[in-house]
């Protein structure tokens, strides 16, 4: 079922995701025969991903060859530049500060006080996710820190509702780094997309030309496998717990 998208996604909720490629055309390629997702042409020579008619990802092209190739969470804000405040304010920094994007909203880009870079996203005539929690859309994300409970503390203060609210159903979760990673990893956000199967969807993953990270786990939230793309950006397909 579609989100309804005049519904404004609360602060602190993952509403977006885009990856950062050399070759957007590639891109479209791969995504496109993993997930069958089409395109479209958006701003600034980006194209937005859409499942079944509606929005769910941007892939964007590098502009400059020392960014890296990469998947990146946005976090929903009524105001991108107060939260860019609070960020800086609790040991975060702000890697580029809050710009508006033609009439679809306001995006920032910051960091935690161990360096996991997220987006922030105001929006405007863009709301976010048309589609979430089903196959082939955004699902989940985990960050996975040096230090949890630090983590939790930052992250805690500034998406408090969303992550221990009444009403919160949080799509963010936090571990270790070396629960999956090799120690030396830097803390980062891996974006999460749904499917249906986990094992079936890795086989397309290296038939499309991408690789296999770490083989399906099972964790809290269901089994998960993390992969890189045919450029080398990293994201997980999770299988859902059934129950």
């Amino acid at each position: 079922m579609a989100e309804n998208r005049a519904s404004a996604y609360g602060e602190g909720v993952p509403c977006w995701v885009d990856a950062q490629l050399p070759d957007v055309e590639a891109g479209k390629r791969f995504y496109g025969g993993l997930f069958g997702w089409t395109f479209e042409a958006a701003y600034g020579g980006s194209v937005w991903a859409r499942q079944d008619g509606e929005p769910v990802a941007a892939l964007a092209r590098k502009t400059d060859g020392r960014m890296p190739t990469v998947w990146t969470v946005y976090f929903a804000t009524p105001d991108a530049e107060a939260l860019a405040d609070r960020v800086w304010a609790a040991g975060g920094q702000v890697v580029t500060a809050p710009l508006p994007v033609a009439e679809l909203g306001t995006t920032a880009l910051v960091t935690d006080p161990e360096g996991a870079v997220f987006g922030l996203w105001e929006p405007a005539g863009h709301p976010g996710f048309g589609r979430r929690h089903e196959p082939g859309t955004f699902a989940w994300a985990e960050l996975y820190a040096r230090d949890t409970e630090a983590a939790n503390d930052f992250y805690g203060g500034l998406f408090h509702d969303a992550l221990f609210g009444p009403d919160a159903e949080p799509d963010f979760g936090r571990a270790a780094v070396s629960d999956v990673f090799p120690a030396e990893m830097p803390p980062h956000f891996l974006v999460h997309f749904a499917v249906e199967d986990c094992a079936a969807v890795i086989e397309v993953v290296r038939r499309l030309g991408g690789r296999v990270q770490a083989p399906p786990f099972e964790t809290s939230y269901g089994k998960v496998a993390v992969v890189t793309d045919n450029q080398g950006a990293s994201f997980a397909v999770l299988e859902r717990v059934q129950g």
